[in-house]
């Protein structure tokens, strides 16, 4: 009788310990998304202001709108997008603050420094694309206008590829931060990056024409940053490779 009763708390608690669980989930979600629906609609607000500098990476195309509702339709994608960039770095704490107790803390420690990491190399890499990028391959797309054929830009259509291309050359700079999880996970070592080196950069190079224009200016514009970061992240495995090899000794 007892061993029952005893039992059946141990099963309530578990239940309790469930329906907290749920509860905290639920209360997360909320805040996420009022987070994102604030910052949406600060980003709708300064859309204007927003779009007037996107216009300023192609000074010399002359864009339209060819449908009544694409520009507002526009201004909505863009608040969106905006929203979601403003809004990540809080989604991600509340994600992991929901689910950083079920790690150890040196778990933790990899996975924040490598959130942290990701986060300034994603960016960097926006901003590189926003500032430098976009402009050239603007200048080499109109480049090919004739008399006979007068370019007609939707301004729907330049804002989609605009923002593809953001987002493309931020998840190209999280090459770094990949070759250092490899790296940690021992699906790769320093040794073999290193011994294929020459391959690896042929690779970035056919990646580059592939992604850009074929235009020589754009392939390097992406090419060089890739080679840089794939040095980048050269550096940073050894350290995790050494560091890893002192665990070991202390270990043993």
């Amino acid at each position: 009788m007892i061993k029952r009763i005893a039992n059946e708390d141990k099963e309530d608690s578990k239940n309790l310990t469930l329906v907290g669980h749920l509860t905290e989930l639920r209360r997360r979600i909320i805040q996420s998304g009022i987070f994102f629906i604030i910052a949406t609609l600060v980003c709708y607000y300064y859309s204007e202001y927003i779009v007037k500098d996107i216009l300023k990476r192609a000074p010399n195309v002359n864009f339209v709108f060819i449908a009544p509702a694409e520009l507002l339709l526009s201004y909505i994608k863009l608040a969106v997008v905006g929203g979601l960039a403003l809004s990540l770095p809080l989604i991600i704490f509340q994600i992991w603050s929901f689910i950083s107790p079920g790690f150890k803390p040196n778990e933790r420690k990899s996975i924040i420094i490598s959130l942290i990491i990701g986060s300034i190399f994603f960016f960097l890499g926006v901003i590189f694309a926003y500032i430098i990028v976009m402009p050239s391959m603007i200048q080499f797309f109109i480049g090919f206008q004739i008399d006979e054929i007068s370019p007609m830009i939707s301004f729907s259509s330049y804002l989609g590829f605009f923002l593809d291309t953001l987002i493309a050359f931020g998840l190209i700079f999280e090459l770094p931060v990949i070759m250092i999880i490899l790296t940690r996970f021992n699906i790769v070592t320093v040794k073999f990056l290193k011994k294929n080196r020459k391959y690896i950069i042929l690779i970035i190079f056919v990646v580059a024409a592939i992604i850009t224009p074929p235009d020589v200016i754009s392939q390097i514009l992406l090419a060089l940053p890739m080679l840089i970061l794939f040095e980048i992240g050269i550096f940073f495995s050894k350290i995790v490779e050494k560091k890893k090899a002192v665990n070991k000794r202390l270990s043993h």
